[in-house]
């Protein structure tokens, strides 16, 4: 019971809920474009390749520009090529509800969300990385810390001890045998989302300057209410430097993760330009530039 008392409390106070509420949420009434010098003047007709099934596949850079590279077995790779769900799919939430598109999101990523309401925004960014991680086998990686501070390494789990919480103290117990399956890494995950937030994530990333952004970076605001959203592919024109980047973000409800639309300058979406003033506009949250961080 006490579990399931701090499991409320934390939902209610680092998840995203109420993040209707939160002043620079939908740009609506915003009338200001970003402030781009090329992008406007790009041919943008074969963008959305609609037989696409994976980021890289879907989305074509706008003329001028290129992917920026990715070694095959970076972070960055792996979220270049997430899989989709095909052309024009709906997100679902959790429990099966349509999540309909008001100018929201341009593809759904065919990954799980669960059957509960637990993998909402930075939860799903958590999500990307660690299974990004658990494919390359890199366990020791796999590690994030409760809004308590706790820190929940990957391989204490998988080795067979389990998470004891008595109120907001928190320690291992040794429980099972080792598990080095999936489903364990899954229920690990599980923990992660319901003790774990966008708060206590932006404590663990470093802060990053938008000129040296990379893919895998993410604009994070911790908090009540707080929202992620992560990076998930790039493209730069050689000739002027000029970068272009492509976002995700799950949302609350827990629901699929989806790529967002670009609303300020559609021309280019789901492209967005490093050239943007100090406020990012997306179509749910709006995020500052020191709120880009990384792993």
């Amino acid at each position: 019971m006490k579990a399931l008392n701090l499991l409320i409390i934390a939902l209610l106070l680092y998840s995203c809920d109420n993040a209707s509420t939160q002043e620079n949420t939908s740009p609506n009434n915003i009338i200001e474009k970003e402030d781009i010098s090329i992008v406007n003047e790009l041919e943008t007709d074969n963008i959305i390749n609609e037989e696409g099934k994976s980021i890289e596949t879907r989305f074509n850079p706008p003329k001028g520009f290129e992917r920026s590279n990715a070694e095959p077995q970076s972070f960055g790779y792996y979220l270049r090529n997430l899989p989709l769900k095909p052309h024009g799919t709906t997100v679902k939430t959790y429990d099966g509800y349509e999540k309909q598109n008001n100018d929201i999101y341009e593809a759904v990523v065919d990954m799980d969300v669960g059957d509960k309401d637990l993998q909402q925004c930075a939860d799903a960014i958590m999500r990307l990385r660690a299974e990004y991680l658990f494919k390359q086998e890199e366990y020791n990686k796999i590690h994030f810390n409760f809004t308590n501070g706790f820190r929940v390494d990957y391989e204490k789990w998988r080795a067979g001890n389990r998470i004891n919480v008595n109120g907001n103290k928190t320690n291992w117990v040794h429980k099972t045998r080792t598990d080095t399956s999936y489903s364990s890494f899954r229920n690990y995950m599980d923990w992660i989302f319901m003790y774990a937030g966008s708060l206590s994530l932006s404590r663990e990333l470093k802060h990053i300057d938008k000129d040296n952004m990379q893919i895998g970076d993410i604009f994070i605001h911790g908090g009540s209410p707080g929202h992620a959203v992560i990076i998930v592919d790039m493209a730069i024109n050689n000739e002027t430097g000029e970068k272009l980047f492509m976002i995700a973000q799950s949302y609350m409800p827990a629901q699929d993760i989806q790529v967002l639309m670009n609303n300020q300058v559609d021309e280019i979406s789901p492209w967005y330009s490093i050239y943007f003033d100090n406020t990012l506009y997306t179509p749910e949250w709006n995020f500052y530039q020191n709120e880009l961080m990384r792993f």
